[in-house]
């Protein structure tokens, strides 16, 4: 449960500086291309000050300047009003990343944990009202699923797995950008199982345009998307714009920079 004495009505964005080893970051389906560092930390500040401005006080987690992908925060906890599940990230190298993540979150939220051999990336959970729809995919498992599933059980949710195919995540393929409302490359996911939600679709041409990062009524999204943010802007949803094609580089995108929750 949320600690006493903390407004409800606060919101806290966790994030972490990028490491100057993202270099080596794992990749699943994208060819390895330079990254420059001080080009993605420009455009992770850059990030920071999109979610102060939509509201969000920033937590920042301890630098973890030898692990690669350590910016993605998202992949490593779930946080919900009862409480936050630790996750089990499914590529090895990043299992270390948890434990920072656990001393901030638990200032905030009590912790339960999923375990090996179960992985689960928190990029592959995406809540709609009191389902969680969780990815099947090269990061999460069968045994992540069911343990994560048991955790939030506990506090009155339902998962329901989803098949996730050609991207990394289900936020990949799948963002909820508005009340009701989900962006979906139907080429990867099949929007059906979301039940009665308003389907916004990608627009062919951009592929991994479909993670949004919703705060505080805006819409946190990449500037490097034109044609499916003018789809956004027409459905009457309110875009804030961030670069971030240096960290796409390293399959990220903008709800993974973040772990966002009411205090």
């Amino acid at each position: 449960m949320p600690r006493a004495g903390y407004d409800l009505a606060m919101l806290y964005a966790i994030t972490r500086e990028v490491s100057a080893a993202i270099g080596r970051c794992e990749l699943t389906h994208l060819t390895r291309l330079e990254i420059d560092v001080a080009r993605a930390r420009a455009q992770h500040a850059a990030y920071e000050r999109a979610l102060e401005a939509c509201g969000a006080a920033i937590l920042r987690a301890d630098r973890e300047p030898e692990m690669p992908d350590a910016v993605f925060v998202e992949d490593t906890a779930v946080v919900v009003p009862e409480g936050a599940v630790i996750m089990q990230p499914g590529a090895p190298s990043r299992s270390a990343e948890c434990e920072s993540i656990i001393r901030l979150l638990s200032q905030h939220r009590t912790c339960a944990r999923i375990y090996a051999p179960a992985t689960i990336d928190g990029g592959d959970v995406l809540r709609i009202g009191k389902t969680f729809f969780v990815g099947r995919s090269a990061r999460t498992n069968v045994d992540g699923v069911e343990q994560f599933a048991a955790i939030v059980g506990r506090w009155g949710y339902r998962v329901e797995p989803v098949e996730v195919t050609g991207c990394l995540h289900l936020k990949s393929a799948v963002t909820c950008v508005g009340e009701g409302i989900i962006l979906v490359n139907p080429k990867w996911v099949d929007a059906s199982v979301f039940g009665t939600v308003d389907v916004l679709e990608v627009d062919a041409a951009e592929e991994y345009a479909a993670n949004g990062l919703p705060i505080g009524g805006k819409l946190i999204y990449p500037d490097h998307f034109p044609r499916t943010r003018e789809r956004l802007m027409k459905r009457g949803i309110d875009v804030f714009t961030v670069p971030a094609d240096e960290l796409a580089k390293a399959e990220g995108a903008v709800t993974c920079c973040s772990i966002v929750f009411e205090g």
